[in-house]
């Protein structure tokens, strides 16, 4: 069977059917990227108690499904510009920066590319430098060219290592500069707005698979959280080669992200056996009445 990673994957959002059918495509791991809740949290409680999900709960509830967990943590950029706020969020993430499983600072970087996103991104960027973790750059959605060239621009001003940092949501106008300068350059393969399969295909078939990271960053809003297997499909109808295939809807996702010392391909290849009745914090991912799915080693390396 295919492997694959999603490296942007908002599984909060999701339910645990998109567990189950991720796996059954061929998703061995995924990376949840700290982000905006559809609404703007008013409380720094808020975003502890979101940090530790990701960290804690959906860790866990994402290995009782057979897929390995993931996420990076960092304030994003819409909400960057509550700067009373972003103070207070700015003193969480050394905290968490650090727990097990996270394998960068992000997402971070430019919404309306306001003083205050520029502030708390170069903040982010000294954090990534001191706790030696990767960075996943949110490119803006508008003026999205100009925002990616100076997120590239402002991260080097801070003297990160492109090969250390992950550009995502590009499109056809800035996959050339960001391949061109040295980063990684990720795509989110989202219905109806960002990138689409078919383009996706084409930016393969153009530039080949260096670099290159395909994810689906599903989320609450409409989206697919099997957008990287359906992509790949796509990819071998059009003929790309396997390893093509291989490299940008698994391999450089691993390579990128396991800088951080925190993801291993062994994670997934030798896991621990799927055992339901397990708790976290005392709590399961099962209710009353449902039957718990309990394997053994050898069921955990077949499947």
């Amino acid at each position: 069977m295919e492997m694959y990673i999603d490296p942007h994957l908002h599984a909060v959002s999701r339910t645990t059917d998109d567990y189950e059918a991720m796996r059954k495509a061929g998703v061995v791991a995924i990376i949840e990227p700290a982000f905006w809740l559809g609404q703007p949290r008013t409380e720094v409680g808020s975003f502890k108690d979101y940090f530790s999900t990701l960290v804690g709960w959906e860790r866990f509830r994402a290995k009782q499904f057979g897929i390995m967990h993931y996420c990076t943590i960092g304030l994003n950029s819409k909400e960057a510009n509550n700067e009373a706020l972003a103070e207070e969020v700015m003193e969480l993430l050394p905290l968490f920066a650090t727990k097990e499983g996270v394998v960068a600072i992000g997402e971070i970087g430019y919404d309306d590319q306001t003083a205050a996103e520029d502030k708390y991104y170069r903040l982010q960027l000294e954090l990534a430098k001191e706790v030696e973790l990767p960075v996943l750059i949110h490119t803006p959605h508008r003026d999205k060219k100009k925002g990616t060239t100076r997120s590239m621009d402002v991260s080097e001003e801070h003297g990160l290592a492109p090969h250390m940092v992950i550009v995502d949501h590009n499109n056809e106008e800035t996959v050339k500069e960001v391949l061109d300068r040295g980063y990684w350059a990720a795509f989110t393969i989202y219905p109806h707005t960002k990138m689409g399969s078919d383009r996706m295909v084409e930016i393969v078939k153009k530039y080949g698979p260096e670099r290159i990271i395909v994810d689906s960053a599903a989320d609450w809003g409409i989206s697919d959280p099997l957008a990287v297997p359906k992509t790949a499909a796509l990819m071998r109808k059009h003929g790309i080669p396997e390893e093509h295939i291989r490299l940008t809807c698994y391999q450089n996702a691993l390579t990128a992200y396991s800088q951080s010392g925190q993801m291993e391909e062994s994670d997934w290849l030798n896991p621990e056996p799927i055992d339901q009745r397990l708790k976290h914090a005392g709590n399961s991912v099962l209710r009353g009445g449902q039957t718990p799915r309990v394997e053994s080693s050898s069921d955990s390396v077949e499947n």
